[in-house]
């Protein structure tokens, strides 16, 4: 269900990059088109190399760093996607994009895109139940967004509790859903 479609990754700098990288290398695996933007933080976490070795191509991270000068890299893979996904999404990202705000390549390219944005959280549950961070959610609900709920479990702040960036199979079981409609 995943043969062909392109997938717009976007990653922004929480410890669950890591299952980022498991996301791109399974849906690589079922056929999709992935194509990887990673904010600063993330890339503090892992390097931009390994998702263009799971993706199989080049990662974006700046704005202004074009791969080809006559494309402008956030509108053209804005067009190209046939969905973007935000995993894991922090609550910066989530602040950011509930008020408008597009201060790096991955806000501005959510901004411009018209394909369906999916959310799927990424943070420690007091950040996560915080009362702005819901409103933000609920803000970006209210205008179509999807969100994919975190998982509970371990933290790596120690808690056992929700926060969890849900297990790539179940972000994959979703986005077949999604594509099967």
């Amino acid at each position: 269900m995943l043969k062909g479609k392109k997938i717009l990754l976007c990653v922004t700098g929480g410890i669950a990059v890591f299952k980022a990288a498991a996301l791109t290398s399974k849906l690589t695996q079922a056929g999709a088109i992935v194509k990887v933007m990673m904010s600063g933080s993330a890339m503090k976490f892992v390097t931009p190399l390994t998702f263009q070795a799971l993706s199989r191509h080049d990662v974006y991270t700046d704005t202004f760093d074009e791969k080809d000068k006559a494309v402008i890299a956030h509108i053209d893979l804005a067009d190209w996607a046939d969905i973007v996904l935000v995993a894991p999404a922090t609550a910066n990202c989530i602040g950011k994009l509930a008020g408008g705000i597009a201060d790096d390549m991955i806000t501005t390219t959510l901004l411009a895109t018209t394909a369906p944005i999916w959310i799927a959280p990424a943070m420690n549950v007091h950040m996560y139940e915080n009362r702005i961070v819901q409103k933000n959610m609920m803000t970006l609900k209210t205008l179509g967004y999807t969100f994919i709920e975190p998982g509970e479990g371990f933290l790596a702040c120690g808690y056992v509790a929700k926060g969890r960036l849900e297990e790539p199979e179940a972000i994959i079981a979703r986005l077949e859903e999604a594509f099967s409609e």
